[in-house]
Order: C-alpha cells, then structure tokens, then sequence
C-alpha cells in the first residue's frame, strides 16, 4: 500500500492518488492528503512543480472495464443480483475519488480561494468512505470489487472537461452526482424490500453525502459564473450540449435537487424522453 512518509505538497499527493491503482491504497492516499490539509501541515506546491497529471487515473487490473452497451442488467433480486448492483456502484464510487481529486489537481494554481480546495478534497475523502463501505459490503457477501465487468464510460464523460473549471464543475457534481439523487431513494427502498437493510444503510449514507456534493458543486458553478460575468442556466445549458451525451433523463428528485441548490430552471430545458 502506497503511504506517504514526507511532508509533500498537495500537487505531490494529488499525482499520487491518480496515479495509484490499487483501490484501497487509493483510499489510503485520500485520506493521508484529507488529514494533512485540514491540520494545515501542506502546502500546495510551486505552479512549476513537475507533477504530470495523467490524462486518465491508473486503474487496477480488475474489474475488466466494457463499454456501457455491453453491460447486462441489473436487478437487485436475489442475492448474485445484490451482488452485481453494489459492484457497479461500488465502482462509480471508486471513479468518483479520482473525480474529486482530480478537479482539485486540474485547476490547483487558478485564482480560486483556498476554501475551493477545502471543499472537494472533502468530498473526495468522502467518495474514499462511499468506496470502502462498499467493498467491505460486498466482502461480507463473499464478493470483492473486480470480481465482475464493469464499464468504462464514466472517465470518458470527465475527462473532456479538463480544460474548463466551469464545464468540469457542470458535468461532475451538477449532472453526474445530481443523478445519484435521482435513482438512490428507489435502490434504498429495493435493498430494503429485497431484506438487505445493511446495504440500504450504506446508500442513505451515500445519498445524505451527495445531496452536499451537488450543494457544493453548485455554490462553486455560481461563484465562477458570477466572477466571468456568465449567466449560470444558459452557461449550464450549453455546457451540458457541449459534454454531456444523450441528455438529462428523468424522473428526476426535484426535492433533493432543489435542496441543493440546482433547480428545475437548470436541468428541465435539457430533459430527453
């Protein structure tokens, strides 16, 4: 497992956790940065620093990744069925640690406050906790994470964004983690219905944590909107064109999503059927 022993900058660990395949040493890496920037003992590196981002995070060699049309479907019945719906979500997760982190590195020497940073190294560390609480259910279930396929669309859809703090800010917390407050409530209510409530357990710690990522995400998307004098649904409507395929699909949880801050004046013009 991958273990920091020096004090190095923010840049040198955010390098380190894309760089690291290892599941669980990645959520080892995330929580090491997490600790170390919250007690102020790390600085966020010179703007000169070699630290080479890679285009896309390392990967472990399991799970096999397939493109999304060749992912079967899932149905929470039964117990291999369990098995395959918390493997795939297991897996978001897993993505989600990188997403995180990644943005911060992205972006780590634009003028942004440092709160900024606070912000989505928390969530990250969070994303490291949804993962492992995960893997660990999927342990007592006499899985692991790898053990089946997974798809692979997920970096593909960030990774387009690397470019652009607002577009990046869009797609991830106000279009994909927005979505997780759409479909979780009903996966919460067919682990209950199916006697798995250790595992509906797991998702509303999950749901209660996003609903502040999409909250967080947000508050920043306004905050960089305001600063370059764009208006935020147009400017969120024209990236989600630009980024995003195939559209926003309902149902959407119009509760949770405007409790976040992301109203229907955002998501609604861009729905497909």
């Amino acid at each position: 497992m991958t273990v920091l022993t020096t004090s190095p900058s923010l840049a040198d660990n955010l390098t380190a956790i894309l760089t690291t395949a290892d599941p669980m040493a990645k959520v080892e890496l995330a929580k090491q940065t997490a600790k170390s920037w919250f007690n102020q003992g790390m600085s966020l590196g010179l703007q000169s620093q070699a630290h080479q981002l890679p285009t896309r995070p390392a990967r472990p060699d399991k799970p096999v990744l397939r493109p999304p049309r060749e992912m079967p479907r899932r149905r929470i019945g039964g117990a291999k069925g369990r098995i395959a719906h918390i493997h795939a979500l297991a897996h978001i997760e897993f993505n989600a640690i990188d997403m995180a982190f990644d943005l911060v590195a992205r972006f780590l020497f634009t003028d942004v406050p440092r709160s900024f940073f606070s912000d989505f190294i928390q969530i990250g560390v969070e994303e490291a906790k949804h993962f492992s609480l995960l893997n660990r259910r999927l342990k007592q279930l006499g899985s692991e994470y790898g053990a089946l396929p997974a798809h692979d669309g997920l970096w593909q859809t960030v990774e387009q964004t690397g470019h652009d703090l607002l577009a990046r800010l869009a797609i991830v917390p106000l279009v994909l983690e927005a979505r997780g407050l759409d479909v979780t409530p009903s996966m919460i209510e067919k682990f209950k219905n199916a006697g798995d409530p250790e595992t509906a357990r797991i998702l509303h710690i999950i749901y209660t944590d996003e609903k502040r990522h999409v909250a967080t995400g947000m508050r920043w998307f306004l905050y960089h909107c305001q600063l370059s004098g764009k208006t935020p649904q147009p400017t969120f409507h024209d990236i989600v064109r630009t980024y995003f395929r195939g559209g926003l699909k309902p149902p959407f949880n119009d509760k949770a999503r405007s409790q976040a801050g992301l109203t229907p004046g955002f998501y609604k013009p861009m729905m497909v059927t």
